[in-house]
């Protein structure tokens, strides 16, 4: 393509390498119109194309190669690149809808489209590799969006709107690699380079629906030679492509079996067939024929028929299983006589709205070859032509990572557009985080993340790079995997709900303990590194065993043990500000200090052997049973001894599973809880009271202490 001086405009050079033919076109354009300098239609001698798919590259490049000199002679200048489209049989498409949310809302740039896209066509291919489990290589040769969203509602163009999440419906398409590189192939051994690809649908449809027709639910059937090429639009928007691998060849191939002729006479008749009334030809044995035009429109319309049924399904299928509202039909195969009416009734919609298109929708287009006529067969030709101001782009091929990958050039390739096509693990490109560590704490879930790696180390030409450098055609592109972090690690004493210490008094002297945790029902201090799974359950308190071990000393049977001024095993539980008292000596201690009153002291020295009494009497037996006139008298030598003490800290134990906190005296004995726990004491006949203090038989004036677990209730005799 180059500028020439007879022409106002830059000069772009379009090919429509079909089936049966090549269609050359050269035009410039000026505002809105496109300006059609020359156009030459070549056929191909044998069938070197089959179902759009070149069989034969060397004479396809050969016809090229003639379209190409014809039109340079017209110009007077060389052409030394083109733009051409793509199809075939194997066309395969994808429609995927991804969002992109930001940490907080935004203003768009065309950095994030573009980053959008990239995601959409990302998860394109791994929908389509998901899918389609094949040995051959399918090449994404290009997208189209249908829509962009902002936070969840459609919007037009989202650049320079306000969101916090933004959205695309996206189509890609896949063509199979020999495709491709077939008709790369035979346009380089013409002497020409691609400057730009774009589909064929796609072609088709920026000439013959405008935008403004667009937000209507319209199909567009580009009947080819080898294949018919579909497009759907609704909102505004290209909402699919789709093919069939039958078109004009069959129409073609069922005149030659009737009239017993070769393909390229066949496909005479069927030409003449549409515009006379009778034709004329000979048949393989040399002898002159003559078939009335009905004649043969009879031949073909079982075909007609079987195509336009296989065009309506597609049609219903890409449009979500129903008919379309219109349908505009182009390319040669869709002029033979029958076939829109046929089409029409296959989907359902009046004759009326499915119909040729041809010099209705080049209104913008401008013929300077006077002896031109529009019509359906040039909509194609001039749509490729087209293509190139919409979208620049074509196959390159770039080095990464010592392989040679072949990319389709949408003007923006970067880095990881290259990482794609190359299978490059999505994952190894960014910094890794170690693995999460979960636990639970008190029963409610938590997770710490592990630690972030290092990025990828990137270069581009030998340069420093990251995954948003531009590429370009030829570059050599080294990615080096990024790093997993360090796994999640923590300690117990980092918990928010771990406090640093439990502070007591032993022996008079403060001692700060450390405080524990019970991990999956064993003690951990502090310093344990929790692990996949633990559950940790705080402790707020200490065993008198525990204390003895952590301070190091050795306490035997002949130590007398006190907790808050009253008799404690090894197992008494101690809490925050709790004294504790280890001596060999019988300390100083009144029996009130010890017992908490005068009543109690005087009760433990009549009661033997810890207070147990017979069934017949009125405190406690020996299983834990008591009659209520005991409990009463108990309670009332407590309540005497009441006024003596002086007030002190709340007791809090649980009395059949529910928490009771005691209060106002310095102590406390069993019968104390019945003044803050409300029990019937009203003698049942046949019922006895049964009492039990820690899982054994409880004693009335025992003393309780902090976390103490009581059970009472009757039973029968």
């Amino acid at each position: 393509m180059g500028e020439v001086r007879k022409y106002p405009g830059k000069l772009v050079f379009g090919l429509d390498i079909g089936t049966r033919s090549v269609v050359g076109t050269v035009g410039y354009k000026t505002g809105d119109q496109f300006y059609v300098v020359a156009q030459r239609i070549r056929e191909h001698e044998t069938r070197a194309m089959l179902d759009g798919q070149i069989h034969d590259i060397g004479r396809v490049s050969a016809t090229i190669m003639r379209v190409k000199t014809e039109l340079e002679g017209i110009i007077d200048a060389r052409l030394d690149d083109v733009c051409i489209a793509a199809a075939g049989r194997v066309l395969k498409t994808i429609t995927v809808h991804v969002e992109m949310e930001f940490e907080e809302e935004k203003e768009i740039t065309a950095e994030d489209i573009y980053a959008l896209d990239s995601q959409g066509i990302e998860a394109a291919y791994e929908e389509f590799n998901r899918d389609h489990h094949s040995e051959v290589t399918f090449y994404c040769v290009g997208y189209s969006v249908v829509r962009y969203y902002m936070n969840h509602y459609v919007i037009g163009n989202l650049e320079s709107h306000k969101a916090r999440v933004i959205g695309v419906d996206l189509i890609a398409t896949f063509l199979p690699e020999d495709v491709v590189d077939g008709l790369y192939k035979a346009v380089e051994q013409a002497g020409l380079a691609v400057v730009n690809l774009t589909l064929e649908p796609i072609a088709a449809i920026q000439v013959a629906i405008p935008e403004m027709y667009r937000m209507l639910n319209i199909a567009l059937v580009d009947v080819g030679a080898g294949t018919s090429d579909i497009s759907i639009t609704q909102g505004g928007s290209i909402v699919a492509y789709g093919m069939i691998p039958v078109a004009g060849d069959a129409l073609t191939e069922a005149v030659a079996q009737h009239c017993l002729v070769d393909f390229v006479t066949a496909e005479q008749v069927k030409k003449e067939c549409g515009e006379k009334e009778s034709v004329e030809y000979k048949d393989i044995m040399g002898l002159p024929q003559t078939a009335a035009r009905e004649e043969l429109l009879e031949v073909v319309k079982p075909v007609v028929e079987s195509m336009t049924g296989q065009v309506a399904d597609k049609i219903k299928e890409l449009n979500g299983d129903k008919s379309v509202s219109a349908v505009f039909v182009v390319g040669g195969g869709g002029k033979i006589p029958g076939y829109t009416e046929s089409l029409a009734g296959h989907l359902g919609i009046p004759p009326e709205r499915v119909a040729l298109r041809g010099e209705e929708v080049m209104q913008k287009i401008q013929f300077l070859e006077k002896e031109t006529k529009k019509d359906s067969l040039l909509v194609t030709p001039v749509g490729i032509c087209l293509s190139f101001y919409e979208q620049s782009n074509s196959f390159v091929f770039v080095t990464f990572n010592n392989c040679r990958i072949k990319l389709y050039d949408t003007s923006r390739l970067a880095v990881v557009d290259a990482a794609l096509q190359a299978d490059f693990p999505n994952e190894s490109l960014f910094p890794r985080r170690g693995a999460a560590l979960h636990f639970t704490v008190d029963g409610k879930s938590r997770m710490i993340r592990g630690m972030l790696g290092e990025a990828s180390v990137i270069t581009v030409n030998g340069s420093p790079a990251d995954i948003h450098t531009p590429i370009h055609a030829n570059d050599v592109i080294r990615v080096q995997e990024s790093t997993a972090g360090a796994d999640a690690s923590l300690e117990i004493n980092k918990l928010p709900e771990y406090n640093a210490v439990i502070r007591v008094e032993v022996n008079e002297k403060k001692v700060d303990l450390p405080k524990f945790a019970s991990v999956n029902g064993q003690l951990q201090s502090g310093y344990y590194d929790i692990r996949e799974n633990d559950r940790i359950e705080m402790l707020n308190f200490y065993t008198v065993r525990q204390i003895a071990e952590f301070m190091d000393v050795i306490i035997d049977e002949k130590i007398n043990l006190y907790v808050n001024n009253k008799l404690a095993d090894m197992e008494t539980k101690v809490y925050e500000n709790f004294s504790v008292i280890w001596t060999m000596e019988q300390p100083q201690l009144s029996d009130v200090e010890q017992y908490g009153s005068a009543a109690q002291a005087a009760t433990y020295a009549e009661l033997p052997d810890g207070g147990e009494e017979d069934d017949a009497g009125s405190g406690f037996g020996a299983d834990g049973e008591a009659g209520p006139g005991g409990l009463k008298a108990a309670r009332e030598v407590g309540k005497a001894e009441e006024t003596k003490q002086d007030l002190s800290v709340p007791l809090e134990i649980f009395v059949n599973g529910s928490p009771v906190t005691l209060q106002g005296k310095a102590a406390y004995i069993f019968v104390d809880l019945f003044d803050f726990f409300e029990f019937d004491l009203t003698l049942h006949e046949g019922k006895r009271i049964v009492t039990k203090l820690n899982g054994r038989s409880a004693q009335y004036m025992e003393p309780l202490s902090a976390g103490d677990t009581v059970e009472i209730y009757w039973r029968d005799n």
